[in-house]
């Protein structure tokens, strides 16, 4: 049985699910007002991998993961920019699963707006009122935490403390709150601003109010887990949470928190700190499997910092990977070792430890180099085949072999002389014609490697 980290709870507890063989996941998704960072890319490998190991178990997986796409934020770029809303927020969720494709992340089963969702948070938010559980001020209409006797459950600290930190989200409103904490579900439009009908004026939904109306309306009261990074524990998730319980609904059973992506001095990185690394330049520069190889080698939980030497080294190990099933694909067909498989399952249900699973798939990998060796052709297949049950159930496709035809391998050359004249222009031109032509491009100390994509 998988037993996972919960929040609420802290402590490694067995995920009990609601229905036997099945598990719906709620997952925190994007606000569409600008390119994905590393912190993003983190978030969603991190579901992937749960995902896809769940999977790999035999349990059938709905995950829900949302699309902001009106907020603050994407209306101030709106604004700036002179633009339609709407257009930032078409052009940036395209670009989101475009480079969620690239990552290898699985698309999720269910992705709701939150604008197709807006009568149905009006709805709840008028039974908040009528229950006394919130209330209209002259900007919009607000919940009282006063109505939430455990409110602060995720954050575990006191009201105070979780004020003063606040998150990436503004806390503090209008000024006629009852209380500081109090917080916006509903928000009355300023002129030309996006806006909905609601018996309280004209307005938009709060960023709270759209995520707990989504995932009760897809997955139902006392779904299975709510997953997001860290820094959404408060005052996100919190406030999702304070309306379900002012409602009186069982909301998620088991809170599942990532760690944050860090700069070189620790800090956070977000757009609204302005550290942000953007993950499309990643992938443009290395072995889009770079980054989840990274990710596996760092617990789910810790922080990580990313940069140029960790990810050769991703791209390393991952050449090593792909030598490994080339050298051994005479050897395709056998069953998986049940001792390492056994061991990989021991790894993975206790708290999602990639760690120690993705040491097991290296670990195997010599020693089927040395059964292969010592001729051992029964017991290389089944260590082979372990190997690759591992990593497609960490999501980790590896690369028996490609011929590069000599024009490629050519072009592959003049982008790595470009590099070393320091003409970047010129090589990220190569670099994006041999990408449209299918192949996937990597960067390396040793030169370019090329591998179809």
């Amino acid at each position: 049985m998988l037993n996972l980290y919960d929040t609420a709870t802290r402590e490694v507890r067995p995920l009990a699910l609601r229905e036997p063989g099945k598990v719906g996941i709620y997952l925190c998704g994007p606000t569409v007002y600008g390119p994905p960072h590393l912190g993003h890319g983190r978030t969603t490998l991190v579901y992937d991998v749960l995902r896809r190991y769940l999977e790999w178990c035999g349990l059938e997986v709905r995950l829900v993961s949302n699309i902001t796409d009106i907020d603050d934020k994407i209306i101030n770029r709106a604004n700036d920019e002179g633009r339609p809303w709407q257009d930032i927020t078409h052009k940036c969720e395209n670009v989101w699963f475009e480079a969620m494709g690239r990552l290898g992340v699985q698309r999720p089963t269910d992705v709701p707006h939150a604008t197709d969702y807006v009568e149905q948070m009006v709805a709840m938010i008028a039974e908040l009122v009528a229950r006394g559980s919130a209330y209209a001020t002259d900007d919009g209409v607000y919940l009282s935490i006063a109505a939430v006797g455990d409110y602060g459950l995720l954050a575990h600290q006191g009201l105070d403390d979780m004020l003063s930190g606040g998150g990436d989200r503004e806390v503090f409103g209008a000024g006629n709150k009852r209380h500081p904490a109090d917080f916006a579900l509903w928000k009355f439009s300023k002129p030309s601003e996006p806006s909905w009908p609601s018996p309280w004026g004209e307005g938009r939904p709060g960023w709270h109010s759209e995520c707990v109306v989504m995932s009760l309306e897809l997955l139902d009261d006392g779904f299975d887990l709510h997953c997001g990074g860290a820094d959404l524990r408060f005052p996100h998730h919190e406030n999702e949470r304070a309306q379900a319980v002012a409602l009186g609904r069982t909301f998620a059973r088991h809170w599942m928190h990532n760690g944050m992506v860090v700069d070189q001095e620790g800090e956070k990185m977000s757009k609204s700190l302005g550290n942000v690394a953007n993950l499309l330049d990643l992938l443009d520069r290395y072995d889009a499997r770079a980054y989840r190889m990274l990710l596996l080698q760092t617990h789910y939980r810790s922080p990580v910092r990313v940069g140029p030497e960790n990810l050769e080294a991703a791209e390393a190990a991952l050449s090593g990977l792909d030598a490994f099933a080339a050298r051994t694909s005479a050897h395709s067909g056998g069953n998986s070792d049940a001792g390492v498989i056994e061991r990989f399952r021991t790894a993975m249900d206790d708290d999602l430890d990639t760690v120690a699973s993705i040491a097991l798939v290296f670990d195997t990998v010599r020693a089927a180099n040395t059964a292969a060796d010592s001729g051992e052709a029964e017991r290389t297949a089944a260590l082979r085949a372990a190997v690759l049950e591992m990593t497609g159930a960490l999501g980790l496709d590896l690369v028996e072999g490609d011929d590069v035809d000599d024009e490629t391998l050519a072009r592959a050359a003049a982008l790595d002389a470009a590099r070393a004249a320091r003409d970047f222009a010129t090589a990220d031109k190569i670099r994006a014609e041999l990408q449209a032509a299918g192949w996937n491009v990597e960067t390396t100390k040793e030169g370019t490697r090329i591998r179809r994509g």
